[in-house]
């Protein structure tokens, strides 16, 4: 069965706490749903970014993006950051990955935005090839800096 893919709402909170503190212990964060549940929940209420929700063999929960709005001064556009993707282990290799990254452009296109952006870990070269495979660019001329605010 192929993966489908729906924009998540409040009701779908139980399931995505869950996934979202897999996604944040792999990259080294300790397991606390609490935290979790707590960040994607005002997410969801505030409206300020959009969760959308695989199903694989019938089944929600299979994986995950979120997206974040931002804009591009010199394009005058809106932009939206995939910021996380993540595919439950018995779900990988199956499609799901894809089908979120399809439906994250789709949800972009039809919001008029100019692009899609994203950034992964350099080790990270399961995510560099599904990104490569699926069409996305590399930013060769740019160096992206960050500012540290508080120790966490």
């Amino acid at each position: 069965m192929s993966p489908t893919v729906r924009r998540a709402s409040s009701a779908d909170l139980d399931l995505l706490a869950p996934l979202f503190d897999r996604y944040r212990h792999f990259y080294t964060q300790r397991f606390d749903e609490a935290v979790s549940r707590a960040f994607i929940g005002e997410r969801l209420q505030r409206g300020d970014s959009v969760l959308l929700l695989a199903a694989l063999d019938g089944s929600d929960g299979a994986g995950f993006t979120q997206l974040y709005p931002t804009f591009s001064s010199v394009r005058a556009a809106r932009v939206w950051v995939l910021n996380d993707l993540f595919v439950e282990p018995q779900a990988r290799r199956r499609g799901v990955a894809q089908a979120l990254l399809d439906a994250a452009a789709d949800f972009a296109r039809t919001d008029g935005a100019a692009r899609l952006e994203l950034e992964t870990n350099h080790d990270n070269l399961t995510a560099q090839a599904l990104y490569d495979a699926a069409g996305w660019q590399r930013y060769d001329g740019t160096q992206r800096y960050h500012l540290p605010l508080s120790a966490t």
